[in-house]
């Protein structure tokens, strides 16, 4: 959600889902998997609609370093960019971690990642 024509910034400047094009979606794929991914203030609003809500997290210094060394995303590389990282890490993360089901803390290998969102998916009641 956070590409542009998913996302936008409001008129107090905070950056929010377009409630719109998010609402019409989850309506539109209600009986079809879907994975929302993204970080804005009024997501909450959608978690009634969601079976399951998962953080991804990392320690800060592992994420410095994915920032630093990631070729795909200039974001990152310059040290305000760093700070508002951090700041979000210790600000917005707890309050994310609140609100999801669960928590997966990425510093394991990438399949793992997946299997255990695939172990969390499979524990879901049926439809």
């Amino acid at each position: 959600m956070d590409e542009p024509g998913w996302s936008e910034y409001d008129a107090d400047g905070e950056w929010v889902w377009r409630e719109d094009r998010v609402q019409e979606v989850l309506s539109a794929l209600r009986d079809e998997d879907l994975f929302v991914s993204g970080c804005a203030i009024n997501q909450g609003k959608f978690y009634p609609q969601l079976d399951a809500v998962i953080l991804l997290s990392a320690p800060a210094e592992v994420i410095v370093e994915r920032l630093r060394t990631r070729t795909n995303n200039p974001y990152g590389k310059h040290p305000d960019e760093v700070a508002a990282t951090l700041d979000n890490l210790a600000t917005v993360e707890p309050l994310l971690r609140k609100g999801a089901d669960h928590e997966i803390v990425t510093t394991i290998p990438l399949d793992a990642v997946v299997a255990q969102i695939v172990k969390i998916l499979e524990a879901l009641p049926s439809p």
